[in-house]
């Protein structure tokens, strides 16, 4: 079997010394975690280190960002073997702009925390689990390699476990069962995906299988992407595929659901991007990506592709949004819509964060987590309620927030696409419109209904009838604090979008032609 055969060469050339800022992502985390389980007994120190551990772990992907936008994608082979047999950690544009996101919403989480965790807290693990989620999250999203991809997965999938029973209360202990449950099947669908990879390709390298997918049998790799849709949009919570959001996401603490929700669906995204890139193959192969199943449901929920917590009374505060119109972006078959699906993964990653931090302010203040039994906040926290409404814009795409930028480039794509005959892509772009349209109108009547009115449904409003709770000093400037520094940042890049567009584009331009990324892992050189 031809491609099973031994590689002729090894990468002979050492590993720089700039090169290992790849991996020290990993190994900060990694190395962290292990150090917080041996002091989580001490006063304030798990805060304090987990802190130092990710400013340095965002010091180094801002510094492996600086050098691809430079030289182009980097890769970093364990052992020094050429693909099938080396595991390689491979950086692109966005790989390292979705780690740094990533990082830097941890470090907000982290802060945030501080402001509303108690002293019989002490000692629980938390920062351990989520320097270790942390890991997961960069490992998927820097690694070059399928099965190292499935390893990340497991590394999430313990930490988002014992994050997600934090606290040892029934009802997370049920969540924790579904969540769990949900993501062994998709997990296991990955699995058999991988097995069939290696058997048809005789490698789970992205970039050799870019290399290799145009030889191979179009219906086998079909089947095959098919089923890698399936498991990864279990592991994004793509509508149909999203049960275990209502069931599982709201049963920890605001601010854990905080960490899931701006991180864990976006992997899963992620790995649909990249994986379908490696499965469609070189450019010209007419072979098989994740376009052939395009999805359809941004408009299936009233606030996106995305059916969790609804933006509706009587619901818990906000769920994950923009799926729908992430998969909405993989499936235009051109650059812009990568772009446009790439930045939406960036924009979600620190809006969705933001919106459950404030969610979780506005938990604090009212006692209450049924926005039926919310009201009168606009009057006690002005700033609450201006953050609150700055992230509904935001979601809902209107300009000049971060979230309009992204759907933007979409409905450029789009309408590209349906100008030169693809009608299912104008359907898109309807849909798109739909989307942005439902979540503004259902965003703005949750905003009415806990900040507007002065008491909860059905009470007389003309008189105050909410008892509303007055934060510490410690909730204020920590959890306040860290909310407002990641809207900042959200208003700012909104404001100053064009680093963001320059990005997208140089990042979409490496998935849809992969030479820069096949030649990062030495294999352009390499003889057959």
């Amino acid at each position: 079997m031809d491609h099973l055969a031994l590689p002729t060469a090894m990468i002979e050339t050492p590993t720089a010394l700039a090169d290992w800022v790849i991996v020290l992502p990993l190994v900060l985390a990694l190395l962290g975690a292990a150090l917080l389980l041996m002091l989580r007994q001490i006063r304030r120190m798990p805060a304090l280190l987990a802190g130092l551990v990710v400013i340095a772990i965002i010091a180094c992907e801002v510094a492996l960002l600086q050098r691809i936008a430079v030289e182009g994608p980097l890769s970093m082979t364990m052992g020094k073997w050429l693909p099938p047999f080396g595991i390689s950690f491979t950086a692109d544009i966005f790989g390292a702009a979705f780690a740094l996101a990533a990082a830097f919403v941890t470090l907000i989480v982290i802060i945030y925390a501080e402001g509303e965790r108690g002293a019989d807290e002490r000692g629980d693990g938390f920062h351990a689990l989520v320097l270790l989620l942390l890991a997961g999250v960069t490992g998927a999203f820097l690694t070059g390699d399928l099965f190292n991809l499935y390893v990340w997965f497991e590394v999430m999938l313990i930490a988002s476990f014992g994050l997600i029973v934090t606290g040892g209360r029934p009802l997370q202990l049920d969540g924790a069962v579904k969540y769990g449950f949900l993501n062994f099947l998709a997990t296991t669908l990955f699995l058999l995906s991988l097995g069939l990879i290696y058997g048809l390709l005789g490698t789970l390298n992205m970039a050799d299988i870019i290399g290799k997918a145009s030889t191979a049998n179009p219906a086998a790799l079909t089947g095959i992407a098919a089923l890698l849709l399936l498991a990864f949009g279990m592991k994004a919570a793509a509508f149909p595929l999203n049960a275990r959001l209502p069931a599982s996401y709201h049963t920890p603490p605001t601010v854990i659901s905080a960490l899931f929700a701006g991180l864990l669906t976006k992997v899963g995204v992620y790995a649909l991007l990249r994986a379908g890139a490696a499965l469609a193959g070189e450019p010209g192969y007419s072979g098989t990506g994740f376009a052939i199943g395009r999805h359809r449901d941004v408009a299936d929920c009233p606030a996106g592709g995305d059916c969790g917590d609804q933006f509706a009374p009587g619901h818990r505060l906000p769920g994950d949004r923009g799926i729908g119109a992430v998969l909405a972006g993989i499936a235009l078959p051109s650059e812009g819509g990568v772009a446009g699906a790439a930045l939406y993964v960036f924009h979600a990653i620190l809006t969705m964060t933001a919106l459950y931090l404030v969610a979780g302010l506005i938990e604090r203040r009212t006692g209450q987590r049924d926005t039926v039994q919310m009201g009168g906040l606009y009057a006690a926290s002005t700033p609450l309620s201006v953050l609150f409404l700055v992230l509904v814009l935001a979601t809902a795409g209107v300009p000049p927030f971060l979230g309009f930028w992204p759907k933007l480039l979409l409905l450029d794509a789009g309408v590209q696409q349906a100008m030169a005959g693809d009608w299912a892509d104008g359907a898109l772009v309807v849909a798109l419109l739909a989307n942005a349209v439902l979540t503004l109108i259902a965003g703005s009547r949750l905003w009415a209904h806990v900040f507007w009115r002065s008491g909860v449904e059905g009470a007389v409003s003309e008189h105050e009838t909410v008892t509303l709770r007055t934060p510490g000093v410690r909730e204020q400037w920590l959890g306040l604090g860290a909310s407002v520094v990641l809207t900042a940042l959200i208003v700012l890049a909104g404001l100053w979008p064009n680093l963001l567009f320059e990005g997208a584009r140089a990042g979409a331009a490496d998935l849809v032609d992969p030479a820069r990324y096949i030649a990062a892992f030495g294999l352009a050189e390499a003889t057959p």
